[in-house]
């Protein structure tokens, strides 16, 4: 989350008046993430987030999020639910920009994760993908495999400003990749950005996942490659099996792999750090000014890359 958009007291009276929640009690920026502008608002009917979707997000697939939201929740998936105005309608515009109220979760995300977070989240990543079978909608993934060539066409030029010969390196792996990667993995609704600060907790229970505004319909490998990714290295990026162990394990229990999806995922893991190694140059390449939010380094997913890179197997994984 993050904020890249301010909202007047003029604008922001007007935009509530919509809403059948109270008066207007508090209101605060939220200075985390780098995707979109988020304000914790608080009114005289409870505590929400209110967000304003950015140029990245775009506009004719927020019916999807906000859809998906709401089913995912009925569900029994600890999920934020979309607010509804007094006209039914979920989804405004503020500033002159898409904009939602969606429902406050309470928990903290972990700034050290634990094992047990990492099976925590390896159950519900379970449930929700269980969960999303049901939903009507579809969305395809822009930032698979498919997105990658094209990401990687707007980095290229000026990817070793950041190191020496790293256009070179991705134009490698990018090639790697498309040759080989999976075109008939177990597949439905995906999160696909299930770091850290997108998952609450309160004490030993998960309060809610956050931020489906990358949630699309891909491999439900490809999405455990991902947390594999954001929750299993440590922060001298050193990958712990422990937690990658917990993490599969857990999932397991509620979803069984298929033996293509266990075959798959070394793979699945460069393809995720790959992803997350463009986007993350892009935006360091292409940061907007006055944002409150720093970039995220890059090179971090230039490491993972490389680390699995040199896997030949799940058991490196942790699992048998």
């Amino acid at each position: 989350m993050a904020v890249y958009t301010e909202v007047s007291d003029e604008e922001l009276e007007e935009f509530l008046s919509q809403y059948d929640l109270g008066g207007l009690v508090s209101f605060k920026g939220i200075a985390e993430g780098v995707e979109n502008s988020n304000y914790l608002l608080g009114t005289g009917t409870g505590t929400y987030i209110l967000t304003l979707y950015e140029k990245r997000v775009h506009r004719d697939d927020l019916p999807y999020f906000l859809g998906l939201m709401e089913h995912l929740a009925g569900q029994g998936i600890a999920c934020p639910t979309p607010i509804r105005g007094s006209d039914g309608r979920a989804l405004r515009e503020l500033c002159s920009r898409p904009a939602a109220i969606i429902s406050f979760l309470e928990g903290v995300w972990p700034r050290r994760v634990q094992p047990r977070h990492c099976a925590l989240l390896g159950d519900t990543m379970a449930r929700m993908h269980l969960a999303g079978a049901s939903f009507g909608g579809e969305r395809a993934n822009a930032l698979s495999i498919e997105g990658w060539r094209r990401l990687f066409r707007q980095v290229e030029a000026r990817a070793d400003e950041v190191r020496p010969d790293l256009a070179a390196e991705i134009a490698g792996e990018l090639a790697h990749l498309e040759a080989h990667w999976p075109r008939d993995l177990p597949a439905g609704i995906v999160h696909a950005d299930l770091f850290p600060d997108n998952v609450f907790f309160l004490a030993d229970k998960l309060s809610g996942l956050i931020d489906f505004y990358f949630a699309c319909n891909d491999f439900f490998a490809y999405d455990l490659a991902i947390c594999l990714n954001a929750w299993c290295f440590e922060t001298d990026r050193s990958f712990n099996i422990t937690k990658a162990r917990q993490m599969l394990s857990a999932y397991r229990e509620v979803r069984p792999f298929s033996d293509t999806e266990l075959e798959a995922l070394p793979l699945l893991a460069r393809g995720s750090a790959l992803r997350f190694l463009l986007t993350r140059l892009y935006d360091w390449l292409n940061h907007p000014d006055g944002a409150w939010v720093k970039p995220k380094d890059p090179l971090e997913y230039l490491q993972k890359l490389r680390f699995h890179q040199g896997i030949t197997g799940a058991g490196a994984y942790g699992l048998e």
